[in-house]
């Protein structure tokens, strides 16, 4: 407890007070006595005024039905941001956008020693509210702020609009009014929501924190399951938790990290020849009866790739090669095939070419001993004298696996990222400010005519 603070004991203990309500005689007690400038009759709803000592009434209803009670019972105590608050008032306010009306709730909370705060909720979406302490940082020539400092965070404008208090029950430390009217402007910074309410002149701005509904009636000691929260809410935060800059910054960083070691082993890799000779094909020379083994040749050092290159003079024509490379001291045999192809000729575009007479594959990871090839050639059976030569190199770069390590963590990043404006977008589409659509398609057909 810091010494600023008096002891419990010295803190005034909280007084409420039972009356009559003057209009339909039933008992009325008043919670926040002192505090409460309305209070709400829950029998005939009549609205009075808490200050009077007789309970004059403000405003009374031949008839009043609500088929909207509140999800949290006036009187409930719970406990927010550590403190005991009771639920001592209730308000159902609306607006009407595009002849479409929006309802909300919002519940007053008090606390005799902290005073007042606020819930609200629309569509299972909760928010904790309080009044500002401090006057936000605005563009004072406008009437509407399309932006806002508060407390250092940057607020952009969401949506303006008038809203209507259709229902009030309990206490409320202002004058409320059924059927009052109010100018009400939200702008976020999700989490949380500056908002700026008008009413006859007077400005109020608060600043309410997204809650889930869960944690409300965990916090209310409610029975039941809350209601289930329709679609995204304006400050509602991402349920992609992680910061997309920060999932790019460790891309980058990773990627980095996979260029230094494949610069690394580009440095190591000297591409030693370790093997060279020409082979012919001849015209006519039938599949399967072709097949012959190279010289010997070694791989020294280390377990490294090896390269085993094909070149063949085609042209308009193809070469298929099946390949063997096996160890003569331990029999393992590395089995692959290759085609070198090369066409090309004119049409009416001009002169096109397609493939190419050089080809080489990497067998990876291959230990060090005496190597010979399999090699086995096939080509069309009404194939010309097809002239091939054959290279096999030791200790080459490999960069497909590299760029494979890319891709595989380029796509963390794009599907965050590619979520977080499917959420983003979901989001401003209830706002004053809805993103332009992906696709624009006009199948009107006045447009047509």
């Amino acid at each position: 407890m810091s010494a600023d603070t008096p002891p419990a004991a010295a803190q005034p203990k909280p007084i409420t007070k039972a009356l009559n309500c003057p209009g339909c005689g039933a008992p009325i007690t008043l919670r926040a006595l002192g505090q409460a400038l309305s209070v709400v009759c829950e029998s005939c709803h009549a609205i009075l005024d808490a200050k009077d000592p007789n309970l004059k009434i403000l405003q009374s209803f031949r008839k009043i039905t609500s088929s909207d009670p509140p999800l949290i019972p006036l009187g409930t105590r719970g406990k927010i941001r550590g403190n005991d608050y009771e639920v001592i008032g209730f308000e159902r306010r609306s607006i009407t956008v595009d002849d479409i009306g929006y309802r909300w709730h919002e519940y007053v909370l008090f606390n005799p020693y902290k005073g007042f705060r606020y819930l609200t909720e629309y569509q299972g979406h909760w928010n904790d509210v309080a009044v500002c302490k401090e006057q936000p940082i605005v563009d004072s020539r406008l009437r509407i702020p399309l932006e806002a400092n508060y407390l250092g965070e940057v607020y952009k404008h969401f949506q303006t609009a008038d809203a209507t208090t259709e229902l009030v029950l309990g206490e409320f430390p202002w004058q409320v009014a059924v059927g009052e009217h109010a100018q009400l402007t939200d702008l976020i910074c999700p989490p949380r929501v500056l908002s700026v309410e008008r009413v006859s002149g007077e400005m109020t701005w608060s600043i309410g924190e997204y809650m889930y509904g869960r944690e409300i009636w965990n916090a209310f000691r409610l029975s039941g399951n809350p209601p289930d929260a329709v679609g995204v809410y304006e400050n509602q935060p991402s349920s992609f938790t992680t910061n997309v800059k920060q999932v790019w910054i460790a891309f980058a960083l990773f990627a980095l990290l996979i260029l230094a070691l494949m610069a690394g082993f580009e440095i190591q890799a000297n591409s030693q020849p370790v093997f060279h000779a020409g082979y012919q094909l001849n015209q006519g020379e039938p599949r399967g009866e072709s097949s012959f083994v190279t010289d010997t040749f070694e791989l020294t050092g280390r377990t490294a790739s090896v390269e085993v290159s094909t070149s063949a003079d085609v042209s308009n024509n193809w070469i298929y090669v099946n390949y063997a490379l096996i160890n003569q001291d331990t029999g393992q045999a590395w089995d692959f095939g290759r085609e070198v192809s090369f066409y090309s000729g004119y049409d009416s575009d001009g002169s096109w070419s397609e493939g190419g007479q050089h080809d080489s594959v990497v067998v990876p990871s291959v230990p060090p001993g005496h190597y010979y090839l399999r090699i086995e050639p096939e080509a069309d059976a009404l194939h010309p004298r097809i002239v091939y030569t054959l290279d096999v190199k030791r200790n080459v770069p490999v960069y497909e696996f590299y760029g494979i390590g890319v891709v595989a963590l380029l796509l963390p990043p794009i599907f965050i990222t590619w979520r977080s404006m499917i959420f983003e977008r979901s989001r401003w589409s209830e706002s004053d400010h809805p993103p332009n659509p992906i696709f624009n398609i006009n199948t009107s057909s006045e447009d047509d005519d």
